[in-house]
């Protein structure tokens, strides 16, 4: 601070100038600069009435630390300029079907926009703890997240779809009502997420109820459940949006929709106390969810 109210002096030959350039009052600048000349024991200021010029050990402190204080004045500039331009790795744990519908979409539009910004997607259905494995965010449903991680909305809410081949229902008929599961081969999920195989949950005016269905496959990963239930090899509980195009061509037939009520969807949940970089802010308001 010393050397810069120095320097800022001998360069504006003024105080009154050199305090408005450093955001100080004169008498504060003034002292600094005295006290800076009463540690080398030099005057490097010849102070009047009208004017401000430096000594001959002035100068010479001017000519020779002028410079460099200005090479460190550039970098300390760059840096900033580093630091506020979205850049850097961010690394993020999801679901496979957040991952999907919701990460991909949103990536594949920002990155082309943002060349310095590289991101890692972890497909995790694990509740990971993000602070221990060192993720930036992690994306879960919004009742999963913890209360003291920060969340942001990123996606609607979301309905699940019990669905079947045709072939199957022609084959089996169809459950009029969740308990009548009990009577059909399901396909279950087995996500660490749950610590085991999912119980497929169902509501209906302020009713709620989960049923533990039983079948002859159990997959940990969505793209193998729907092969599996396109194939007519039994029913599937899969999310609403994933099924909506096999739904409308006929391939798949959808049943107890009325059972299916909408939840809280898809939220990206970061420490509080975590000081987003410039890239992570990107990609946040990249993914936040609006109407």
């Amino acid at each position: 601070m010393a050397r810069a109210a120095f320097l800022a002096v001998a360069r504006e030959r003024s105080f009154t100038r050199a305090a408005a350039q450093l955001g100080v009052s004169q008498s504060a600048l003034s002292h600094t600069v005295r006290a800076l000349e009463e540690r080398l024991g030099l005057r490097l200021l010849t102070r009047t009435t009208r004017s401000v010029a430096p000594t001959e050990a002035g100068e010479r402190l001017l000519r020779n630390v002028g410079p460099r204080f200005d090479e460190i004045d550039a970098e300390l500039s760059a840096l900033t300029e580093l630091r506020e331009t979205p850049a850097g790795t961010v690394r993020i744990t999801a679901g496979e079907h957040a991952a999907q519908t919701i990460l991909w979409p949103a990536l594949a539009k920002l990155l082309p926009h943002y060349p310095d910004i590289k991101v890692e997607l972890v497909v995790d259905y694990g509740l990971t703890d993000i602070v221990t494995e060192r993720y930036d965010a992690g994306v879960r449903l919004g009742e999963q997240v913890a209360k003291d991680m920060i969340a942001v909305r990123i996606g609607p809410e979301m309905r699940m779809a019990v669905v079947g081949a045709p072939a199957y229902f022609a084959a089996r008929g169809k459950p009029k009502q969740p308990q009548d599961l009990t009577g059909h081969n399901c396909i279950n999920l087995r996500l660490p997420t749950y610590g085991g195989i999912y119980a497929w949950e169902f509501e209906k005016r302020s009713r709620a109820m989960k049923v533990r269905v039983d079948g002859q496959l159990v997959f940990n990963t969505g793209l193998l459940r729907m092969n599996a239930v396109l194939a007519g090899l039994g029913l599937a509980y899969i999310p609403e949006d994933v099924v909506k195009r096999e739904i409308v061509d006929g391939r798949l037939i959808r049943v107890l929709a009325d059972w299916c009520a909408p939840f809280a969807g898809y939220h990206l949940y970061y420490p509080s106390r975590r000081q987003p970089t410039p890239a992570f802010a990107v990609l946040v308001e990249a993914l936040r969810y609006r109407k």
